[in-house]
C-alpha cells in the first residue's frame, strides 16, 4: 500500500510528536490519558485490543479489521474506538516516513459532562442506540488545531499541569461536534443500549478470568439474554463468547511477554481449565504457540 503524502497541516503535528516518541510503539506522556505512537517499518496484521480512545494518525497509515469491516485511518484521519474490542491491525510505515500518532483516552465521566453541557441534539445521530464500536473520521481543521494545542501542552510542564485536562477536554469536545458524534453520545446515554453494552464490556474486562456466561452479562447490562446477545454482536461484531475468548487470549499474550510465566500458569490465570485447549486456541488466534511467544517479542502495533 502506498503511504499518503503528509499534508502541510500535519507537518507541525509530526514535529511535535517526534521528540515524545522515544521508542517505537506506544509511549506514555506526562498526561496519563495521552500516549504517542510511532512505527518505523511495516508491521503485519496482528490481534490487538485498545482501551476506548481517539487514535489520531498524522503520518503513515494503519488498517484495522473488525469482523467483516475494514477501517483505514491514515494520515489526516482518526479512529474512534468507543468500546474496547479485539481486532486485527496492520501498520504501514518506512524508516524514511515513519508512522506517528497520538492516542487520547475516552473518559466516560468527562464525556458525560460534555454531553450534558452541550445539551441534546436533533437528527439521526442522536437516535443511534447500538452503533458499531469503531469508526474512522477525517481530521478537519478544528480537530487538527485542538490536537496541536494538546501536543504543545505536553512540551511545557507548567502548561501541562495547569491546562492538560482542559486540552484533553477540548479534543473530546471537538470529536463530539464531528460527523461521528452519535457513537460517543450513545456511550454515555445511560438508558441506551450501547451504554449498557459498554457496562457489560467493562464487567468482562474486570472478570475475564472467572467462569462467565451470557446470562450473567445480560443481567449486568439489565437486558434479557436474547436482547443482550443481539445488541452486543451489533456493537462489537462478535458474540459474547467470541469476545471473551479473544480477550482471554490477548491477556494471556501480555502475561507471556511481560512476565515470562509458563503456559499452564498463564492458562489458569486467564480462566482456562485446560492448558491443552488454551494452547490450541492460542495458536489458532496468533498463528504461533504460546511456547513460541517469548521468542517472538515485538513492539505493540
Amino acid at each position: 500500500m502506498t503511504l499518503p503524502v503528509v499534508l502541510d497541516g500535519n507537518a507541525t503535528l509530526v514535529s511535535l510528536i517526534q521528540p515524545l516518541a522515544v521508542r517505537p510503539g506506544f509511549v506514555a506522556t506526562p498526561l496519563p490519558e495521552v500516549r504517542v505512537l510511532s512505527a518505523f517499518g511495516y508491521v503485519a496484521s496482528s490481534p490487538q485490543i485498545y482501551e476506548p480512545s481517539l487514535m489520531i494518525v498524522v503520518q503513515g497509515s494503519k488498517v484495522a479489521c473488525l469482523g467483516p469491516r475494514t477501517f483505514e485511518y491514515g494520515t489526516g484521519h482518526y479512529l474512534i474506538q468507543a468500546l474496547s474490542v479485539p481486532f486485527k491491525c496492520e501498520t504501514f510505515a518506512t524508516p524514511e516516513k515513519p508512522l506517528y500518532g497520538v492516542s487520547v483516552a475516552i473518559d466516560r465521566v468527562l464525556l458525560g459532562e460534555l454531553v450534558q453541557a452541550m445539551g441534546p441534539v436533533t437528527g439521526h445521530e442522536s437516535q443511534v442506540q447500538t452503533p458499531e464500536s469503531m469508526t474512522s473520521v477525517r481530521i478537519d481543521n478544528t480537530m487538527r488545531d485542538s490536537v496541536e494545542r494538546l501536543l504543545r501542552c505536553l512540551h511545557d510542564p507548567l502548561e501541562c499541569q495547569a491546562m492538560g485536562q482542559a486540552r484533553i477536554r477540548e479534543v473530546l469536545y471537538t470529536a463530539l461536534r464531528g460527523p461521528q458524534s452519535g457513537v460517543l453520545r450513545a456511550l454515555v446515554e445511560q438508558q441506551g443500549q450501547f451504554a449498557r453494552i459498554a457496562s457489560a464490556v467493562t464487567y468482562l474486562h474486570e472478570h475475564y478470568d472467572h467462569a462467565l456466561n451470557v446470562d450473567t452479562l445480560a443481567s449486568c447490562a439489565n437486558m434479557s439474554t436474547s436482547t443482550f446477545h443481539e445488541h452486543f454482536k451489533r456493537s462489537t461484531l462478535l458474540s459474547p463468547v467470541q469476545y471473551l475468548k479473544r480477550l482471554r487470549l490477548l491477556k494471556a499474550q501480555q502475561l507471556l511477554v511481560a512476565e515470562g510465566l509458563g503456559v499452564a500458569q498463564v492458562a489458569l490465570k486467564v480462566g482456562y481449565q485446560s492448558a491443552s485447549q488454551f494452547s490450541r486456541e492460542y495458536k489458532r488466534y496468533f498463528e504461533r504457540s504460546p511456547g513460541e511467544e517469548s521468542s517472538n517479542l515485538r513492539v505493540p502495533a
